[in-house]
């Protein structure tokens, strides 16, 4: 039998649906404890998600199945669901627990937001982070993209930036700094781009800028590309649509340390993650300020 609950959240009267359906059939983790994660997680999750226009990855049939990217206001959103209209794409917004429970409970499994938030007018801001996402090719895995991190660290650091590390439950890494807002979106982007462009010609048998496939392979691939103001990162503390219910895990940098050098330096599950939040908070809470 299909297990469906009426619940109350934030004042706002849900029906949530299937919540026995196996969204990671690998795990046999289920809908219900997907949506228990989100709930867990909100109290650090739903301040990086505010303000900004929420791009999901939805898994109708739980993953491993087919998925699809939703920029649109979902097909009957209720009215409570705050929402900007950008670009012609009307986008839903995540101010409290209700909002996110309305999505996750459409399978929206994904979370993924731009570097940039809108202000009460829904008017574009410039952006207040830069991020770089570092993803490995084969062989290549965690313990460059580490190696990598330490380098961009530094070079970053030099400039006035701190960064804060997130493993993004898939294959590599990012790297998030905050900003004060006095640059463009292209600005960040050249930036980004100069920066990858010094370390690959630095460290050209580890780090590539290039997006060429074929450049990849064994090296770390220095993405600036996602400073683009249309471009969309996953977000912390969002599940990622694996074979198992992993996450984009803020980390500290003695344990981005510790993998360059070869110790164990592993994605994490969702159950990990909500562990560490009672030893660590949020670790990128700075990004917030």
């Amino acid at each position: 039998m299909t297990e469906n609950a009426a619940v109350l959240v934030e004042g706002r009267k849900l029906k949530l649906t299937s919540l026995d359906k196996l969204l990671y059939p690998s795990t046999e983790t289920t809908k219900g404890e997907v949506l228990s994660y989100y709930a867990q997680v909100a109290p650090v999750l739903l301040p990086h998600l505010a303000g900004r226009p929420l791009t999901r990855v939805r898994w109708p049939h739980g993953t491993g199945d087919q998925s699809f990217f939703e920029k649109n206001l979902p097909s009957g959103a209720p009215s409570w669901l705050p929402r900007v209209k950008l670009d012609d794409v009307t986008y839903p917004m995540v101010d409290d627990l209700a909002h996110l429970t309305y999505l996750v409970n459409l399978n929206s499994i994904e979370l993924h937001i731009p570097q940039w938030r809108v202000d009460a007018d829904g008017e574009r801001q410039r952006p207040d982070r830069l991020v770089i996402d570092l993803d490995p090719g084969a062989p290549a895995g965690l313990k460059e993209c580490a190696t990598v991190a330490l380098m961009v660290r530094e070079r970053l650091g030099a400039l006035g930036l701190d960064l804060f590390p997130v493993t993004s439950g898939s294959k590599g890494m990012q790297l998030y700094a905050a900003l004060p807002g006095d640059l463009t979106s292209d600005q960040v982007r050249d930036l980004a781009q100069q920066l990858a462009q010094e370390l690959t010609k630095k460290q050209p048998e580890l780090i590539v800028w290039k997006m060429t496939k074929s450049l990849r392979p064994g090296k770390v691939f220095l993405d600036w590309s996602q400073n683009v103001a249309a471009k969309t990162t996953i977000c912390p503390y969002s599940l990622r649509g694996k074979e198992t219910p992993t996450v984009a895990a803020p980390r500290t940098w003695d344990e981005v340390d510790a993998g360059a050098r070869g110790e164990t330096f592993e994605q994490l599950m969702f159950d990990e993650v909500l562990d560490r939040l009672d030893e660590h908070g949020d670790l990128v809470a700075d990004l917030l300020a």
